[in-house]
């Protein structure tokens, strides 16, 4: 799942691009989710007594998933605060930037836009702000180095260059 970062008041921000795919999603399972659903209960209901209906009982519980699935992107659409691109400093490390950083134990040079938790996808490199190396990277400026607590242990990176995502 793709996040955002809380603010004190509950407010959830997050990028343009976060935003969209979690509203696409909500639309989407909206629509086909529960038509899909309503026509695998239909067919359940076919096979008789429900009650040991074990057809039935799966689409009932893949239709509890797909509600609390709604309604929880319904609530962090309702409480997310779209950063605009413009308003983002771009001399840190912050949610909305993408940095380039070089691990100076290995010397490979990574690029990773920092996003919110329900964004996240470092194979699409979007690295959540919640993230150890989001953690570390978060304030920092062009030159710095951070230690980040990866699965291999910890790391010593070197920001090379901070711009605004698109």
């Amino acid at each position: 799942m793709a996040t955002s970062t809380r603010t004190s008041d509950d407010v959830i921000v997050m990028t343009r691009s976060g935003y969209e795919k979690l509203r696409e999603e909500l639309v989407q399972l909206r629509s086909t989710g529960r038509t899909e659903i309503a026509r695998q209960l239909e067919e359940a209901r076919g096979f008789g007594d429900l009650s040991e209906n074990a057809e039935y009982q799966t689409a009932k519980d893949e239709q509890a998933k797909l509600e609390s699935r709604v309604q929880w992107l319904e609530y962090q659409l309702s409480k997310a605060k779209v950063i605009d691109t413009e308003d983002i400093d771009s001399s840190k490390v912050t949610l909305g930037t993408t940095v380039r950083f070089l691990d100076l134990d290995s010397r490979r040079e990574f690029s990773y836009t920092i996003v919110g938790s329900e964004e996240s996808d470092p194979k699409a490199l979007k690295l959540s702000v919640a993230s150890p190396v989001g953690q570390a990277l978060m304030g920092k400026e062009t030159g710095e180095e951070v230690l980040a607590r990866v699965p291999k242990g910890m790391r010593k990176l070197r920001i090379l260059d901070i711009s605004v995502s698109n």
